[in-house]
């Protein structure tokens, strides 16, 4: 099935507002409903900010041009969001998420990202190939009223 729409990214500051801009034209284009938008929108910042901070901490070789490729995809009933990079593996799908804390004072900040991505989507699928990771976030459209 082609995608929806797609885009091609080098890491960099810019990356990340580039790609969540680029998601929110995509949900204005294909009128999706603001919650699917957050959603998705959310899960994106969550998965590409960990690439960037953590995939490319190593410089690539010459040869090795880092890249990020995004794509969104109506999968039947649901929406595929795919993020294919060729940083440092991780398979998002076999970390745990931190315990929540018991009380303000017990609590941190950060880590919970994946607890949100498994929140707010329908599955999270991960697998390496050909010297790159491949992500795909899958959500089911919301419907109704704003």
């Amino acid at each position: 099935m082609p995608p929806l729409a797609s885009l091609s990214l080098t890491p960099g500051p810019d990356a990340l507002p580039r790609a969540l801009a680029w998601l929110e034209s995509v949900a204005e284009q294909q009128q999706w409903h603001p919650r699917t938008a957050f959603k998705l929108g959310l899960c994106l910042d969550e998965a590409l900010t960990n690439i960037l901070m953590y995939g490319f901490q190593n410089e690539p070789s010459p040869a090795k041009e880092a890249r990020i490729a995004l794509s969104v995809e109506a999968d039947g009933a649901l929406l595929a969001l795919d993020i294919v990079d060729n940083g440092a593996p991780f398979d998002p799908t076999q970390s745990q998420s931190p315990q929540l804390a018991t009380s303000l004072d017990d609590a941190t900040a950060g880590g919970h990202g994946l607890r949100l991505m498994r929140h707010y989507l329908q599955d999270i699928q991960y697998r390496r190939g050909d010297g790159q990771n491949h992500l795909r976030l899958t959500a089911a459209p919301d419907s109704g009223t704003n």
